[in-house]
């Protein structure tokens, strides 16, 4: 059975910084893989992003979802780092459509105590959207970590990213890693977290804490059996 699985962006990148292994895992099976990307930087803050500067990171984002099979990728335009003043329900309320629309069964989402503040409210306004009424198809949600913003949030038990779900990634971390090379753009030299180093380092840790080579590790938010 097929899959119809959105992976729920608030940056282009965050998706392959948090799920790239198995989003082209996935996909290799036959599922369905969409990404949404939330935010517009040139919109919420034109005098740190330039127009062409978006569109540069959305073709980036475009390169790497073709290297990681992904069926359709979409790309809302709600003002990064400013989504703390804009309504929430608008927010949600596209995400509900856009669910609906694709049948989406499984979520991916950032996770909530990340240090980035558009993190936060896309987690919110996710689980609005994927709330379990009124037909909504969701029946699994899954949070992910993104380097550079979840091991950056504060050391309070609220924050803390606690892993209850790993996906195996070996064969796929090559793809991740290629995927994200596409983002030319954001791509920093190591010890910096958005390096190719740190992104495999962090897959071999996850890997090693279950006998893996390489895993990819996430919260389990809900989960619905028939």
């Amino acid at each position: 059975m097929k899959n119809n699985i959105l992976v729920v962006a608030p940056h282009c990148d965050d998706e392959v910084l948090g799920c790239g292994g198995t989003m082209a895992k996935l996909a290799s099976q036959g599922h369905n893989v969409y990404v949404v990307a939330i935010t517009n930087g040139y919109l919420g803050a034109p005098e740190l992003f330039t127009a062409a500067g978006t569109e540069n990171v959305r073709r980036e984002a475009r390169l790497s979802h073709q290297i990681l099979g992904v069926k359709d990728s979409f790309f809302f335009d709600f003002p990064a780092i400013r989504l703390d003043v804009t309504p929430a329900y608008t927010l949600s309320l596209q995400l509900n459509k856009l669910i609906k629309e694709l049948n989406i069964d499984t979520l991916y989402i950032p996770h909530r105590g990340d240090i980035h503040k558009d993190h936060r409210i896309t987690y919110e306004a996710a689980i609005v959207a994927a709330r379990p009424i009124n037909n909504c198809p969701v029946k699994r949600i899954y949070a992910y970590e993104t380097l550079s913003e979840t091991e950056w949030a504060p050391p309070f038990g609220d924050d803390v990213f606690i892993p209850t779900i790993f996906e195996g990634i070996e064969g796929f971390l090559e793809k991740k890693l290629e995927a994200f090379g596409c983002f030319v753009s954001q791509k920093k030299e190591f010890p910096h977290s958005r390096s190719l180093k740190v992104i495999e380092i962090l897959s071999n840790f996850r890997g090693a804490t279950v006998g893996k080579t390489n895993a990819e590790a996430f919260m389990l938010i809900r989960e619905i059996k028939d």
